[in-house]
């Protein structure tokens, strides 16, 4: 029609920018996707337990802004973000052992823009990140994005290693280290305080920033908290704290807030005015309202308290139902399990045959920066009940035993006893 009515061929459209067509999807969201039936037990998303949400205070921090205060609630607001919410978000990190004013944070759409923002601010094409290895997926999205060059820092069972984090820094010169220190994405791994000690020491040696990202930090169900990286000497003029309200209030506020030196904030600040202008004011006020009447500590209490009832059911659950000679750790806290299968088993082969017996995990596959380890399994533990999660567990276990064996009849790999 176009060819008939202009009278001549019509060019193609340009191509897509080289780094979005490079970017792909995240294999998490890809795989809620597929497990979204109700039948489905599924290990694969963090999602924290909607039943636990304080719904009936949050719909009365809702109703009183709009009954109170309806034209600023729904009027334009600041690119920093609320002031009372600010203020609240900064007496709680100082509460929790970082002195902190209003003025030293941004609010954010969730704290996945603030590391948009920070990726904005910082990277130039082709500048080197550090993220440890594996890592949280939507932070190699967005890396990916900034056409920076991601270079993978390998970790152990405690997590990042400094001394392998001081030596790449030394030979590939990065801008940007960015880390989960507290119950990680995806391995819910802690690093220690001596760990932490020792990369604030790397990063002002060797000239880089830090990214320290902090979504479960309160949701830790025994041990004593660890100080974050921005509070140790070397660390506190090169370092962005980002914090979430995802995993303690809901996240579908979409709030989080970012703390950083002056200078960084204030770029950020721009590339903010570029994404949204600011974010929703009638979720900041809302939010500021819950935290002056509602005691989120006494809620939280409640959250760990049955988080910690379900991350028992999965760990004790897992010798039953992971082959012989897996491994997997015991978080202190947060949302996840780290396991890796026997030498041998494909994870990512396997959740076909997984997901047919209405079960659900997410491949470790992904995670990584690096060589990927193809036995390893992340589990979240938080969204179902212990009830559910001992019956979801029942159904991996015979899932594995089944896409085993049919891959081993087929001459596939071998198992965990080297028999083919």
């Amino acid at each position: 029609m176009a060819d008939a009515i202009l009278g001549h061929a019509v060019a193609p459209v340009p191509g897509l920018a080289a780094r979005a067509a490079r970017t792909g999807s995240s294999p998490v969201r890809d795989i809620l996707a597929l497990t979204a039936r109700p039948e489905v037990i599924s290990f694969a998303g963090g999602l924290p337990a909607p039943e636990l949400f304080d719904a009936e205070g949050l719909a009365a921090a809702f109703q009183h802004v709009l009954a109170e205060d309806p034209l600023r609630a729904l009027q334009y607001s600041t690119s920093e973000g609320s002031p009372a919410l600010r203020a609240a978000v900064a007496a709680r990190t100082t509460a929790r052992g970082l002195a902190t004013d209003a003025d030293d944070l941004l609010v954010t759409t969730g704290s996945q823009q603030g590391l948009t923002l920070l990726a904005g601010a910082l990277l130039e094409p082709g500048d080197v990140v550090l993220v440890e290895d594996p890592c949280y997926l939507a932070a190699l999205q967005i890396f990916s994005l900034a056409g920076a060059r991601v270079v993978p820092v390998p970790t152990d069972d405690e997590g990042l290693d400094p001394v392998a984090l001081d030596e790449i820094t030394a030979r590939e010169r990065p801008k940007l280290l960015y880390v989960v220190p507290t119950f990680q994405n995806p391995t819910g791994r802690t690093l220690s305080a001596e760990r932490r000690a020792a990369v604030a020491e790397v990063a002002a040696r060797r000239g880089l920033w830090i990214a320290e990202d902090d979504p479960y930090g309160e949701l830790r169900f025994e041990g004593e908290p660890v100080p974050w990286i921005a509070s140790f000497p070397g660390a506190e003029d090169r370092t962005a704290l980002l914090g979430s309200f995802s995993k303690v209030m809901a996240p579908g506020l979409r709030l989080g807030s970012l703390r950083a030196p002056a200078a960084l904030r204030r770029a950020c600040v721009i590339a903010k005015q570029a994404a949204d202008l600011h974010t929703s004011t009638v979720d900041q006020a809302a939010a500021a309202r819950y935290l002056a009447v509602a005691d989120l500590d006494a809620h939280l209490l409640r959250v760990r308290d049955a988080y910690r009832e379900r991350r028992n059911a999965l760990v004790d659950g897992l010798a039953a139902a992971l082959p012989e000679g897996s491994r997997w750790n015991r978080p202190a806290g947060g949302m996840f399990v780290w396991a890796t299968l026997p030498a041998g088993y494909d994870a990512t082969a396997l959740l076909p045959e997984v997901v047919r017996h209405d079960v659900a995990y997410v491949p470790g596959a992904p995670f990584f920066a690096g060589p990927p380890d193809a036995t390893a399994v992340r589990l979240s533990f938080v969204t179902h009940s212990p009830e559910e999660i001992r019956e979801g567990l029942g159904r991996l276990r015979k899932a594995l035993e089944g896409g085993a064996a049919a891959r081993l009849s087929a001459g596939g790999v071998r198992g965990p006893s080297g028999v083919p």
